[in-house]
């Protein structure tokens, strides 16, 4: 049994209630979905997209990740504990594309006892307010199942992320209708069953994703545009405070090893995001472990205040675009 899974969601569900200043989704009866399900997402910002629905999913949700992320063996046991599978392209060398049936026969067995699978049909990640061409891995896995006998569902998945820059986010998940075995799947040719799938996955997908143009923030600012209540800000501004004062130095001590490592790779902000969640727990930790030798047990509390006060300055925070 994997344990690692279950336990890491909850710190994860922890920490999005802090680095996420508003989560909106247009069907939030999704989360409580069961299998076999095929969520087919956009893929606008790297693993944080893979992170958001395996938090909030009741059920366990297996993913498919770029095949080179698992060249090193110990990042490969780490994605395996978090139900990750490689998915190889022609770029990482023609000589792994046969790996790829061995992860769609992993994924059938998830259908097979009713789990699901999360791929990401654009294939790349792209930080952008944009649907792109649709990969053939998604129609293949699907009509694969369905071949196979399996009554596989496919739910289209829009990310919509209101910056692609900040810590903080706003983040719009818009599911979209089921789609399920066409009922002329058999009497189509294999190109074709894979063009009328993408067609109808792309059109689905179209109404999900937000498309503004690139600058264009005032349309941003329009489909994103939240404010807490004002007697929330009111109430959070004092400990909003005292999270700007405790956490600015370690903000910009990350912030500048990631701009450093991965600027212009379109995965800092997720990269940024990944570092923090590992990273504050072991921040509090040595916090907590300082302060023992002047409060004695009370410093237990900085593992309640600190994220508090991270979580005031969030909501406070005015609110800056992806553009801006």
């Amino acid at each position: 049994m994997n344990w690692f899974y279950p336990i890491l969601q909850i710190p994860a569900r922890l920490a999005l209630r802090i680095y996420v200043k508003k989560l909106k989704t247009n069907m939030p009866e999704a989360f409580n979905m069961e299998g076999p399900l095929l969520l087919a997402c956009n893929h606008p910002n790297s693993f944080l997209d893979a992170i958001l629905l395996s938090a909030w999913f009741k059920r366990p949700i297996h993913s498919l990740a770029r095949g080179d992320a698992f060249k090193n063996p110990l990042h490969a046991r780490l994605m395996a504990l978090l139900h990750m599978h490689p998915i190889y392209r022609t770029s990482e060398g023609p000589e792994n594309l046969g790996q790829n049936y061995q992860t769609f026969e992993i994924c059938k067995e998830v259908f097979k006892g009713n789990g699901i699978v999360l791929i990401f049909s654009e294939g790349l990640c792209t930080n952008e307010w944009h649907l792109r061409s649709l990969k053939k891995g998604t129609a293949r896995l699907a009509v694969s199942a369905w071949e196979a006998g399996i009554p596989l569902k496919v739910l289209p998945v829009g990310y919509n992320y209101h910056s692609f820059k900040s810590a903080e986010k706003i983040i719009h998940i818009n599911f979209g209708k089921s789609m399920v075995q066409p009922a002329d799947l058999e009497s189509l040719s294999d190109g074709k069953k894979l063009l009328q799938f993408n067609e109808l996955l792309k059109e689905e997908l179209q109404s999900l994703v937000y498309e503004i143009p690139p600058g264009e923030t005032a349309i941003a600012i329009e489909k994103f545009k939240y404010e807490p209540p004002v007697f929330k800000k009111i109430l959070l501004v004092v400990p909003a405070l005292l999270g700007l004062i405790i956490h600015y130095p370690l903000y910009k001590l990350l912030d500048n090893f990631v701009k450093s490592k991965a600027a212009g790779s379109g995965h800092a902000n997720s990269i940024f995001l990944g570092i923090a969640f590992f990273g504050y727990p072991i921040f509090l930790l040595l916090l907590n472990i300082i302060l023992m030798f002047f409060i004695g047990w009370y410093s237990l509390l900085v593992w309640v205040l600190l994220p508090f006060v991270a979580y005031a300055l969030v909501q406070v925070k005015t609110t800056k675009y992806y553009g801006e």
